[in-house]
Parts: C-alpha cells; sequence; structure tokens
C-alpha cells in the first residue's frame, strides 16, 4: 500500500511560518523530521523549495509550481499539480507532503497519515495548517515534549491515521 503522509509544525493556532521562515526553532523535531523523510520522496510547493538553502539529503525532491517555467535553484523534479506529484509515487512507497499550507489543504483528502508537531504556543504567521476533521481523522499516538534549554517552547508530536 502507498502512503502518503502529511509533515508538519503548527502552533496552537495552525501557524506555520511567515515570510517563507518558521517562526520557531525547535532542534529536536528538526531531527525527527530528517529520522522520518531520509530515504522517501518528499512533495512541496514551489515557496517551500525555495526556503531551502540546498537540498535536503537522500530525499528525493518534488515540487510543484503552476509557473511552467519555473527554473529551481538546484536539481528537483517539477510538476504542475497535486495530482501530478502523487503519480510519481509508486506503489508500495512513502512520500511525505512538507508543505506549504495551500499544498497541505490539498493535500488532506488524499494523505493516509499526518505526522503534526503541535508548537504550544500562537504566533502571527501568512501560512496556516488546516484544520484537522477529527470525523476522517484518528488520533493514534501523541508524545509530548516540554520546553528546555534548547526549545523555547513545550510541543507535542501527533500522529494521526484516517478512519
Amino acid at each position: 500500500m502507498t502512503r502518503l503522509i502529511i509533515i508538519a509544525a503548527a502552533a496552537e493556532n495552525n501557524a506555520l511560518g511567515k515570510d517563507n521562515d518558521l517562526v520557531w526553532h525547535l532542534p529536536d523535531d528538526f531531527k525527527r523530521f530528517k529520522t522520518i523523510t531520509t530515504g522517501h520522496k518528499i512533495i512541496m510547493g514551489r515557496k517551500t523549495l525555495e526556503s531551502f538553502p540546498k537540498p535536503l539529503p537522500n530525499r528525493e525532491h518534488i515540487a510543484i509550481t503552476r509557473e511552467k517555467d519555473y527554473q529551481p535553484k538546484f536539481p528537483c523534479t517539477l510538476v504542475h499539480s497535486l495530482a501530478e506529484a502523487i503519480d510519481l509515487v509508486q506503489d508500495g512507497e512513502t512520500a511525505f507532503i512538507i508543505g506549504g499550507g495551500e499544498i497541505y489543504r490539498q493535500s488532506m483528502d488524499r494523505a493516509t497519515d499526518i505526522e503534526l508537531t503541535r508548537v504550544h504556543a500562537t504566533f502571527e504567521a501568512d501560512t496556516f495548517f488546516p484544520e484537522i476533521d477529527e470525523e476522517a481523522w484518528e488520533l493514534v499516538n501523541e508524545e509530548f515534549h516540554p520546553k528546555d534549554d534548547r526549545h523555547e517552547y513545550s510541543f507535542t508530536y501527533l500522529t494521526y491515521k484516517r478512519k
């Protein structure tokens, strides 16, 4: 079975970021993201791709853009819709939807799982994570991480499976 997993970190008010950047720094969350996504395809919008200084190692980047003549700053696979991106995921593979807000919104009906880091604070943002429909998703795991000397905010890892 193919797994299409949304992976995101969002604040209590569903804030994802501002000016194409995260508004918090959580080293353990970055480490978890790397561990979970390494070796898999990662699907993202153009702006998310542009937020990376270089490609993320050991992951196949698939970027969605409406711009027909878009030239990425590093090699990746370009497509023009979420459906095209999903078509590149082979049967039995796992791929991750990594943002941004519009791509998350479009993928909520297509994803099999959600790996959400809920940051326990609210932030001003220009990009937001969509609401999770409790009728469609079941919370199957949660793991709280208190704030500490490396993490300015407490957060909880939440794993959802489609019902």
